[in-house]
């Protein structure tokens, strides 16, 4: 039956020695992993009474006693059967020469910690500076272009502007709708608590003119038209289109990019004036059959009492954040590899992109429109 092997200290002889029994198999590998770095090899070493032998105790032995003691020991054991002498031998030889590789210290948590804060601060670095690359190289593309009109692709900035505008209009128009009359529910809530529920449609008004409007309606473009042009940007990639693109002396730039962000620039704005009248519809509605304000009287505050400079002002912003998610949306599709994998990682990060790009751009906005008074 087989017997792991062992390590034995022999305290009858003068001085007592290490003494290697049983056997050294595979079959016990980890067995004999533990026990001999649990045992010190400095005391002598007797291995007549080894048992059966393969390559991975052989090995095992090499690691305990070093490969240049191992073959000095083979040669003051005579006992041990021929088999096994030739392959303690060929071991030796093999290992001889061999630096030892010791084991790296274990990581600290605050420096793996530290590590992985100045990872994510460098590639958010690198992707800045790819991002304002790509903006760079697609309104120089666009300069080239605007005096070439042979060169514009019209039937695809019509197709773009139908799927980013006009397929987005009922879900741009029924959530601000369903925003717009939740904002009035809760504005007339907190101020009947003064008496003041009148001003719910100045409430309304400002919020959507100035900022729900505009940001509700680029986020939900930068988690429905930006994921789809990176998911289609990405998918010719990875079918190498956009080589063969090259190969016919085509530019990716005017072909793909440039149709795409101008249709954004030209449904963004359309889409925010739309959010703008259903956000302000549905706080109507709200308002005429909770509050008893009667359309008359909401048209007419609206009219007298809310500039339209406001309107101005979100309206202004809508440019801008369709430029941010147009480009980002395309830079993530150049990005992808070949995998599917790659493919879905990129639109997941464009979206996420996009819109924290947004939420910051919407804020730097409203600090610079509330430093300057408008």
């Amino acid at each position: 039956m087989a017997q792991a092997g062992s390590i034995d200290l022999d305290s009858s002889v003068s001085p007592p020695r290490l003494s290697v029994r049983g056997d050294w198999t595979l079959a016990h590998y980890r067995e004999l992993r533990q026990r001999i770095a649990s045992q010190a090899a400095s005391a002598e070493v007797e291995l007549n009474q080894l048992g059966q032998l393969d390559t991975a105790g052989a090995s095992l032995l090499s690691d305990w006693l070093g490969a240049e003691r191992l073959a000095t020991l083979i040669e003051h054991s005579p006992d041990l059967p021929a088999e096994r002498l030739a392959l303690l031998r060929t071991v030796c030889q093999a290992l001889q020469g061999v630096p030892v590789v010791c084991p790296p210290p274990p990581p600290s948590s605050l420096r793996e910690f530290l590590e992985h804060i100045g990872a994510a601060v460098s590639a958010q670095a690198l992707q800045l500076r790819a991002l304002l690359g790509f903006l760079g190289l697609t309104l120089a593309s666009l300069f080239t272009s605007l005096w070439r009109p042979r060169r514009w692709r019209i039937t695809a900035l019509v197709s773009h502007v139908e799927q980013t505008g006009l397929d987005a209009v009922p879900i741009v128009a029924l959530l601000t709708f369903m925003v717009g009359a939740v904002v009035a529910f809760l504005g007339a809530t907190v101020l009947a608590q003064f008496g003041a529920t009148i001003y719910t449609v100045h409430l309304v008004a400002f919020s959507f003119l100035r900022e729900f409007g505009v940001l509700l309606t680029a986020i939900l473009m930068a988690g429905r038209t930006a994921s789809a042009f990176t998911a289609q940007i990405g998918a010719m990639k990875s079918n190498e289109e956009i080589d063969a693109i090259r190969t016919l002396g085509l530019d990716p730039m005017e072909l793909l990019v440039l149709p795409r962000v101008l249709a954004l620039l030209i449904s963004l704005p359309i889409l925010t004036f739309i959010a703008m009248l259903c956000g302000i519809v549905g706080g109507g509605l709200v308002c005429t059959l909770l509050l008893d304000i009667s359309p008359t009287l909401f048209l007419h505050i609206l009219q007298s009492n809310i500039p339209v400079q406001h309107f101005f002002i979100g309206l202004v912003k809508a440019p801008f954040f369709a430029l941010v998610i147009a480009i980002i949306g395309c830079l993530e599709g150049f990005k992808a590899s070949g995998s599917a994998k790659s493919v879905g990682d990129h639109t997941t990060s464009s979206v996420v992109q996009s819109i924290f790009v947004v939420i910051l751009l919407d804020a730097v906005a409203a600090l610079f429109f509330m430093e300057m008074g408008w």
